[in-house]
């Protein structure tokens, strides 16, 4: 992009003091990768891509479906039965074609998981299982990639920075996975659409303020009572 154009595009975001056009070029330099292009992705994807980050990987094996578009906001009624990864990449393309897509139409795994981790330099995790989690916080750890993780149920999210500048990584909060069919999930228990996008817009925020090099809380996770309106930060 000519500088001109940069400016005219993320104007409001160079005229905060604390970014400036040195904290765009950092955005527009960074390569991210989101790890799921559902509830948590959608919001994500929308501010990064919005934010003008240079390069963005998005991985999701999944397709959508009709019960998805209460909560993933980048896919649509049309969007419906084709890959999530086709899907967002179409929304990416609408909304900011100066970002570089990456899709992965992959599912994530100990064969591909270093591979893939290893071309980017800060990962989100927006995954719905413990065993991807786990997976990518100890890859992101072997690596020394800054990792930005959320989850979500019903009314409830948690939002933390793993494994960023020397910080605390997943499993010093967390030491060992909880059995998977032991817990409630979505698919169960549900989730209000508003959730997702309150929480991935935090993580997305997160994200821009590590590019930028902004102040961050590490070692900290933040607790998110949306049904009682209650935030709650425990350090760890």
């Amino acid at each position: 992009m000519k500088s001109e154009d940069i400016f005219a595009r993320y104007s409001r975001q160079i005229f905060i003091e604390e970014i400036g056009l040195d904290g765009q070029r950092k955005i527009m330099n960074t390569k991210v990768l989101v790890i799921g292009a559902g509830g948590l992705g959608s919001p994500v994807i929308q501010y990064l891509v919005a934010a003008g980050v240079g390069v963005l990987g998005i991985m999701d094996f999944d397709e959508v479906e009709l019960h998805n578009l209460n909560r993933q906001i980048i896919h649509n009624e049309n969007s419906v039965g084709i890959s999530k990864v086709k899907s967002a990449e179409q929304f990416v393309s609408n909304l900011n074609r100066h970002v570089q897509f990456i899709g992965i139409e992959k599912k994530l795994d100990e064969s591909n998981a270093e591979e893939i981790i290893s071309q980017f330099d800060v990962v989100i995790d927006g995954s719905d299982n413990f065993k991807t989690r786990y997976l990518v916080n100890d890859v992101c750890v072997k690596l020394g990639k800054p990792l930005v993780y959320g989850s979500i149920l019903g009314f409830s999210g948690q939002v933390a920075i793993f494994n960023y500048q020397g910080s605390k990584n997943l499993r010093d909060l967390f030491p060992e996975p909880p059995i998977d069919e032991d817990l409630p999930d979505c698919d169960s228990l549900g989730v209000l659409g508003t959730l997702p996008g309150i929480v991935g817009s935090m993580m997305a925020n997160l994200t821009l303020k590590l590019i930028t090099d902004l102040p961050l809380n590490i070692n900290q996770i933040t607790l998110i009572d949306t049904l009682n309106w209650r935030f709650q930060t425990v350090d760890f």
